[in-house]
């Protein structure tokens, strides 16, 4: 995922005022679009009166679907039948596409660890490439 270096400076900061205790970053509010999923975040031990106040991440819906897809939220592990070998073999068995799993069945806890890995995604790609000394 692409993050603008304005987002990764607002990030880190968020990163330092929880003394480096990820689990205190929150996820205050959230809204998906056709193109953007908006997370507001906030530190658990100082909760903000208005969205206005928090950091406001915004992930690609694409980006999004990729983080469903990778952590396997949207598909199950099963068996499958060959359609001509008569063999029956294990294998993932999609639910549905990603966003439209998200949107059309995935519970209310469902959708809540399918933000919070996306959140989980980003700040592990952020400590990653500057540990690394790597930039966009």
């Amino acid at each position: 995922m692409k993050i603008a270096q304005k987002l990764k400076d607002q990030l880190w900061w968020m990163i330092i005022s929880v003394d480096y205790d990820y689990s205190r970053i929150a996820i205050a509010d959230h809204d998906l679009t056709d193109d953007i999923l908006i997370l507001w975040l906030e530190d658990k031990q100082d909760f903000k009166n208005s969205l206005d106040e928090c950091l406001q991440l915004d992930v690609k819906a694409r980006d999004f679907a990729k983080v469903i897809k990778n952590e396997n939220l949207n598909s199950y592990e099963g068996s499958k039948m060959h359609p001509t070998k008569n063999f029956v073999y294990k294998a993932r068995i999609e639910i549905n596409s990603p966003l439209k799993w998200y949107q059309e069945d995935a519970s209310a806890v469902e959708q809540q660890w399918a933000r919070e890995a996306t959140l989980k995604a980003i700040l592990t790609q952020l400590v990653e490439t500057e540990a690394a000394g790597t930039y966009d």
